[in-house]
């Protein structure tokens, strides 16, 4: 393989002839500085010199980038060479046949001498004179110091730039053909300055040069005609200095082109773009300037003495582009916009075709069945503004927001039907009575009106099903009932409720801490980082949840973690811990007119339970273990005392031991799912308390 990668560049014949063709220009160039040549082969050599200073300057105009130009210096040096070789070509031909008249050095010569001279050889000097200047003083010098500044940084900035590519090489953002190209970039960049800062000194030697040998060539051409052609010292000096001039302008043009190339080469920097998109891109980038400068050129337009269309002109041409170019951009911007929408539609339409799509489950989802979506069909709006009410009041009342509920018609469900599924899993399903409306009974009678006796499904309550005619006579008889659409909010409501900790994603407890103050973020960052993992946090707010403890003072909870975190590792202990430093929250939220209405287990069942917890040598609970028929026994009781308040539509709470508070909650929650267990110390000081009862005394 290695001798292939050594063999394949000399394989191409293209390569081959370049190479030899190459090296006979080089060749040629030095034979002309020692072999004399006919002056029509020094017009075709002048006439490419300046073909090449001309093509030099369009690509250093068109680059993109100073890197992509970087056989610069190489080319710099030939084509300075070139003309040097030139120069002295022209030397000796002006020297040896300068008294044959203007044309003697060739027909280029001749042609600048009378074009830029206008046979006037002090008009040519004086041209000759300000070009060195120009060239000389202004773009070379100006060039060369950038070049240098550029050289100096560059080199200055590669151990930086080294540890940058290695560091982005270390993190996985690069791989090792990226870095190795970055490398070779920097390699080239640090290369390319460098040359560009001895290259420069090429154009400053070839400006001192072209002085020189003009002078020489006037001087020494005066001479010879006076002394060996016999010549008049006026029409000698008439003639020589023509022709020495001539020769100087001829070098001196090509020479001043390739110094503004290479002038626009190294004040490019770190500019990306030709050199027109960076100039006129920047100048125009600022409308208001170009504004202003046109209100500046119409006063001077308007001013006595001054011509009128010269600034005039300039002005309605400034004001003209200042006022194209907002519109240009708007129109760009709007087909940016459109066009991003455009892909984004349409890369949204290949993912929901796409099998990946079809793996993805909504958090939260209601199926409509075909006859109940039409009948809802015209409040969609309305359920959807519900539905997005019902999130801000979850998300007030438990501290996150739930997630967005995807509503679905789905025609393979029994038409009057509904489902509600959470993470892809049917958790709810009922069958709508459509068209009529739902009254909850309670432990009233039903009314006397047709219908027929159900149960309400979000609660499980006594309800009475009427046809909607009859709505204005259950009004009037003082009956609450529910249409269609809020018998189905409420039973989603509920079913959210009761699955709230499915619903609490580990990227929304980040985002929760994420909102804190900057203290309780460090505050959990420490904790998750030495005591409990993030995770283990996310398990804490998720059994909270689960009883429906409100989340929203989440700094109050990183706080009791904090505090007990260190001394026990059981979530389930971390939870207790949590309860009873928020006691004050979770009283306010169950209490009635600042009343808390309790019902206690009662001393017989606190002993009960009291004895079934079994615990180890340092005191802490190994096992609950309870008779089973005891257990039987307490649901019995338990059932019975709750069903009699809850039927008399009392909202209460569940009062035990605090060490039994977790297993009566894990009994109680299997028969009345929403009905809350406190312990003894979780009631709150200054709450008043209204004892209804005890399950057995």
């Amino acid at each position: 393989m290695a001798l292939t990668d050594t063999v394949l560049p000399s394989a191409d014949p293209n390569r081959k002839g370049r190479d030899i063709g190459f090296a006979v220009g080089i060749i040629i160039i030095l034979s002309v500085l020692f072999l004399p040549i006919p002056a029509f082969m020094i017009d075709m050599g002048l006439a490419f010199s300046i073909a090449m200073s001309v093509l030099i300057l369009m690509v250093a105009l068109w680059i993109q980038r100073p890197l992509d130009f970087s056989s610069f210096p190489t080319i710099l040096l030939i084509v300075t060479m070139l003309r040097l070789a030139l120069n002295i070509a022209t030397t000796r031909v002006i020297l040896s046949h300068g008294d044959e008249g203007t044309n003697a050095a060739g027909y280029v010569i001749g042609g600048f001498s009378t074009l830029v001279m206008g046979g006037d050889f002090v008009i040519g000097l004086i041209v000759f004179l300000i070009l060195i200047v120009v060239n000389f003083i202004v773009i070379t010098k100006g060039a060369t110091r950038i070049a240098e500044v550029g050289a100096r940084f560059t080199l200055d900035a590669i151990p930086g730039k080294q540890m940058s590519i290695d560091a982005d090489l270390s993190a996985g953002m690069i791989d090792d053909k990226e870095a190795q190209r970055r490398r070779r970039e920097l390699e080239e960049e640090s290369s390319f300055f460098g040359s560009m800062d001895g290259a420069s000194k090429f154009v400053r030697g070839d400006a001192i040069a072209g002085l020189i040998i003009t002078a020489i060539n006037i001087v020494g051409g005066i001479a010879i005609g006076s002394a060996r052609h016999g010549m008049e010292i006026g029409q000698a000096a008439d003639v020589f200095v023509k022709l020495s001039v001539g020769d100087g302008l001829v070098t001196q043009i090509p020479a001043l082109i390739v110094s503004l190339a290479a002038g626009l080469l190294v004040s490019k920097g770190g500019t990306r773009g030709s050199a027109d998109q960076a100039v006129f891109g920047q100048l125009g980038a600022y409308p208001r300037a170009l504004s202003v400068a046109g209100m500046l050129l119409f006063v001077l337009a308007l001013m006595p003495g001054l011509p009128f269309l010269p600034f005039f002109a300039l002005a309605l041409a400034l004001g003209a582009v200042a006022y194209i170019i907002p519109l240009q951009r708007r129109r760009a911007e709007e087909a940016r916009i459109e066009a991003e929408r455009a892909e984004t539609a349409s890369r949204t339409e290949e993912e929901k075709h796409s099998v990946k799509e079809s793996l993805k489950t909504a958090e939260i989802e209601l199926l409509i069945g075909k006859q109940l979506s039409t009948r809802l069909l015209a409040s969609h709006q309305e359920l959807a503004f519900r539905m997005s009410k019902m999130r801000k009041k979850f998300a007030t009342q438990y501290g996150f927001v739930v997630p967005e509920v995807k509503l679905t018609d789905d025609f393979s469900i029994p038409a009057k039907s509904y489902q509600i599924k959470i993470h892809g899993t049917v958790v709810a399903e009922h069958q709508m009575r459509v068209g009529e409306l739902l009254v909850l009974l309670g432990s009233r009678e039903a009314p006397d009106m047709p219908g027929e006796e159900v149960r309400e499904p979000a609660f499980g309550m006594r309800a009475w099903s009427v046809p909607d005619m009859f709505g204005e006579d259950l009004k009037r008889d003082g009956f609450a009932y529910a249409d269609n659409l809020s018998v189905l909010l409420t039973h989603l409501s509920e079913v959210i409720r009761n699955n709230l900790p499915q619903l609490l994603s580990y990227k929304d407890m980040k985002s929760l801490i994420d909102r804190q103050d900057s203290e309780y973020k460090k505050l959990a960052e420490e904790v998750c980082t030495t005591h409990i993992s993030y995770p283990g946090l996310q398990a804490v707010l998720k059994l909270l949840l689960a009883e429906r403890v409100s989340i929203r003072n989440l700094h109050l909870i990183i706080e009791a973690i904090a505090e007990i975190a260190p001394h026990v590792r059981r979530t389930e202990q971390i939870v207790e811990h949590v309860r009873v430093r928020m006691a004050q929250q979770i009283c306010g939220d169950l209490s009635e007119g600042g009343v808390l209405k309790v019902l206690r287990l009662g001393n017989r069942w606190d002993l009960a339970f009291h004895q079934a917890l079994k615990r180890d040598a340092k005191g802490e609970i190994r096992e609950f273990d309870i008779d089973p028929r005891q257990l039987e026994e307490f649901g019995q009781e338990a059932s019975t005392a709750i069903r009699t308040h809850l039927d008399a539509g009392e909202r209460f709470v569940l009062v035990t031991a605090p060490d039994a508070r977790p297993y009566v909650r894990m009994i109680i929650e299997r028969m009345f799912s929403t009905l809350p267990v406190l312990s003894h110390v979780e009631i709150a000081r200054g709450v008043e308390i209204k004892v209804l009862g005890s399950i057995s005394s």
